[in-house]
């Protein structure tokens, strides 16, 4: 693990690399059986290349958040393939799909998840735990990754004493502490004002120019989409237009 964290650090402050970080090639997803069967993903297709913030937009229903499931490898695509640099994802056991999350991905969700009782940084330090990441790199990472998200003179605080921004920048800090090189995020700024989720992309934009990192996020945010380097529109579970 510890040459795996060297070589992610220093990936991610290398330049920009060519092709593409992630494919999606006919991905369908279905769920249920014989009469009772959803079809949530129909054929989709997509490519998205290093060092970018992509979003993917749409109505509820329409199939974007089983989409970053399964390019965050949490779900496997019923019909299709999906690309992580190279590797087929979507072939992979469950027991390498968590070692890749742990190694290479960042999980954001809608409702924050951080541990009540614990401060920003014990947050932190809890996700590089879970990462099986060495304890000798624990304060390290976390104060810097809490120094990058504008939190280290909150880094004591619990998520009750902070405002629903700083909670969802504690969020960001625990997914990029260990370094990943991709970083997915479902609705991010949903539980936001819009002081607060442009304070949330902003921290996106310079993980993407100064860390070369990239990010998925979901959204249905028309202010969102001016901000990111690309949007994919999905409707009834396929891609329908893209900018």
């Amino acid at each position: 693990m510890e040459e795996l964290m060297e070589e992610n650090k220093q990936e991610s402050k290398s330049s920009v690399r060519t092709g593409p970080i992630l494919q999606a090639i006919g991905v369908t997803r279905t769920f249920g059986h014989g009469d009772a069967i959803v079809k949530a993903l129909a054929g989709v297709e997509l490519t998205i290349p290093h060092a970018r913030l992509i979003a993917l937009r749409g109505r509820s229903g329409s199939g974007k958040t089983t989409l970053l499931n399964l390019l965050g490898a949490l779900d496997k695509p019923t019909d299709g393939s999906i690309y992580f640099e190279g590797q087929e994802i979507s072939q992979m056991t469950e027991k390498h799909r968590n070692s890749l999350r742990k190694r290479s991905m960042g999980l954001i969700f809608q409702s924050f998840a951080l541990l009540p009782f614990m401060s920003a940084y014990e947050n932190v330090e809890f996700g590089l735990r879970i990462a099986e990441i060495q304890s000798r790199y624990y304060r390290s990472f976390a104060e810097e990754a809490l120094e990058f998200v504008g939190l280290q003179k909150r880094m004591q605080h619990r998520p009750l004493e902070m405002s629903g921004g700083e909670q969802q920048r504690v969020a960001i800090a625990r997914a990029i502490a260990h370094r990943p090189t991709l970083l997915l995020a479902d609705e991010p700024t949903a539980n936001l004002d819009s002081k607060m989720g442009l304070q949330v992309m902003k921290v996106f934009k310079d993980l993407v120019q100064k860390e070369h990192m990239t990010i998925v996020i979901t959204t249905h945010d028309p202010a969102i989409m001016e901000i990111v380097d690309h949007v994919y529109a999905l409707e009834d579970g396929r891609i329908v237009d893209e900018g």
